[in-house]
């Protein structure tokens, strides 16, 4: 999914003090964190609906609590780990976001904002990093505003959900400051959501309200987002406009608050960029998972309601190892991710797009020219990895749809995996909304020059433009132009519902789609810092074949 964290360690702008760093859990802290002090914290934050900005220069005042932002920018305020919902620990592990109290007890206080929060507990991200990095006490959110905004800037809002597989990453790691400094007529907030095992842990015992909830790492994002709806406002921020935009696993929830059940809606535009379309499991095919993942944690005795209470008092010591337990190639029902829960996630997403079940708002969609994922040592068994409904007779159909080129590519299941899983979800956008909605598609085509694949745009390659390379130095005079252009489409939508409303005068206008057309994303060839790179252009005709070939596997591939 989306780079590893350790790939981009800067903050986003000097901290004051300096950035936590993300440290394994011990035992004393686990005790802490389970401790009733905690209990006390969460009042200590509480939140009633927001009064005023204040007077004083990077504070807003939301009930009796006045928050502290970070000034080091003079234009821009970031105002991080802003509580938007209670601790989710102890009894509250695997149950759905509790709203931050509004108890009357809360004192008034000065709440220091100036510095990251710890991302939430991590699961494994390879390398030898076994996971558990953060805290449980991480339900908070990150919001960039104008350094001049006030209460009534009515300012529209982009909510920012990180990838990472469902299974790691910090908000901290995709910073806004330039967005907000390029165009300061948006608020932006990135979301902290349960990962992993906490996040997304899945056995049929869970849809009980008395024993616990399913998809809590997804229903952290939505609380997010009703916190936005009543408070975003003191920020600068204007509830009625905003747009959300995600990654990878960003980009696969963005896919769902897309289809899910939640009334009202919370959101009036989306930005999809790469959606990972994967299969998702029922809690029946997740139990398997769930009894190793207790065996691992020493919560190995009795029924599954007797070893979730077990679980819940487990220390992260023991849940962080168990949580990272994976077979040798992940599929549907050994990844950490959400599952069907018949309430607010009701089917899969790209049949729910199709059916046209969906909410009518305007979308962004695309995916990078070389999108690649690992799945197995053939194409076949890439394929069933990924989508294990499928017979053979349904893999030998998209094999032979795949273009004879790609099967001399030393990466052909890499290729194929992600063709299938990322890059034709754009087609499967088009298909479903384009009827209904205006759909921008693109296709993002400049290498990461910091990959161990230099020439290939791969997976996730737009972060190190829009986010990794912004203060690393590797950005130049050409990355800069390039970003500046592509932040000012992003941001033209959040402010307009159109890409093209206060894009860069060299940009080209980028048209909306019912068929094959699509914007390139890449800086000029010859390093030009005044003409523009991008270019609109068609689909291939074999990448079209292609992915109608997956739009047919739809339904076979994911019931």
């Amino acid at each position: 999914m989306s780079p590893k964290e350790s790939h981009i360690k800067r903050p986003a702008i000097p901290q004051k003090p300096s950035t936590p760093p993300a440290r394994r859990i011990g035992i004393s802290y686990g005790a802490a964190m389970l401790c009733c002090g905690l209990v006390a914290s969460a009042l200590a934050w509480a939140l009633v609906v927001p009064t005023s900005v204040t007077a004083k220069p990077g504070t807003v005042q939301l009930g009796r609590n006045l928050f502290q932002g970070n000034t080091s920018s003079p234009d821009v305020t970031v105002f991080y780990g802003v509580p938007y919902a209670q601790a989710p620990v102890g009894n509250l592990r695997w149950r759905a976001p509790r709203p931050v109290a509004t108890s009357l007890f809360a004192p008034t206080k000065v709440i220091d904002a100036t510095s990251p929060p710890l991302p939430c507990i991590q699961g494994t991200t390879g390398g030898g990093d076994a996971g558990g990095a953060g805290s449980e006490d991480c339900l908070k959110v990150n919001i960039y505003t104008p350094s001049n905004a006030t209460a009534r800037s009515n300012l529209p809002v982009l909510v920012y959900i990180h990838g990472g597989g469902y299974t790691y990453g910090n908000p901290v790691n995709w910073p806004f400051v330039h967005w907000v400094e390029q165009d300061p007529n948006v608020v932006v907030v990135s979301v902290y959501y349960r990962l992993a095992a906490i996040g997304f842990l899945a056995t049929p015992e869970l849809a009980n309200p008395a024993v616990g909830d399913l998809n809590v790492g997804f229903l952290d994002q939505v609380e997010a987002l009703r916190w936005v709806q009543k408070n975003i406002r003191a920020f600068g921020g204007d509830p009625s406009r905003v747009t959300i935009n995600g990654e990878s696993a960003g980009g696969s929830s963005v896919e769902l608050h897309l289809v899910a059940n939640e009334q009202p809606s919370l959101f009036r535009g989306v930005i999809a960029q790469s959606v990972y379309r994967h299969t998702l499991a029922t809690p029946e095919q997740k139990r398997e998972q769930f009894q190793e993942f207790a065996r691992r944690a020493g919560c190995a005795t009795g029924g599954p309601v007797a070893q979730l209470a077990c679980l819940r008092k487990a220390p992260l010591t023991a849940i962080a190892p168990a949580q990272d337990a994976k077979a040798s190639y992940d599929t549907p029902y050994t990844l950490w991710t959400p599952v069907i829960d018949g309430k607010v996630i009701r089917d899969i997403p790209s049949t729910l797009l199709l059916q046209g079940r969906f909410k009518r708002v305007p979308v962004i969609v695309g995916a990078t020219t070389n999108e690649t994922l690992a799945g197995g040592d053939t194409v076949a068994l890439g394929l069933k990895n990924f989508f294990p409904q499928l017979t053979e007779g349904d893999i030998t159909d998209l094999e032979r749809a795949f273009p004879a080129s790609d099967y001399s590519d030393p990466f052909i299941v890499q290729t194929v995996t992600g063709a299938s899983s990322v890059r034709c979800a754009r087609d499967i956008f088009v298909k479903g909304i384009s009827p209904h909605e205006n759909v921008f598609v693109y296709r993002y085509n400049q290498p990461n020059p910091t990959s161990h694949q230099p020439g290939n745009t791969a997976h996730a390659a737009e972060n190190w433009m829009m986010f990794g390379g912004t203060n690393t130095g590797f950005n130049g005079t050409t990355e800069f132009t390039g970003l500046n252009a592509l932040i000012a489409y992003w941001l033209s939508f959040v402010r307009s519902q159109n890409p093209n409303t206060h894009k860069l005068a060299r940009s080209p206008s980028w048209p909306s789609t019912r068929s094959t057309t699509r914007l390139v994303l890449q800086e000029d060839r010859a390093g030009s810092t005044t003409r523009s790179g991008m270019v609109v252009e068609e689909e291939p005709a074999d990448e079209v074949a292609m992915c109608a070939e997956v739009v047919r596997k739809v339904v076979p591939e994911q019931h």
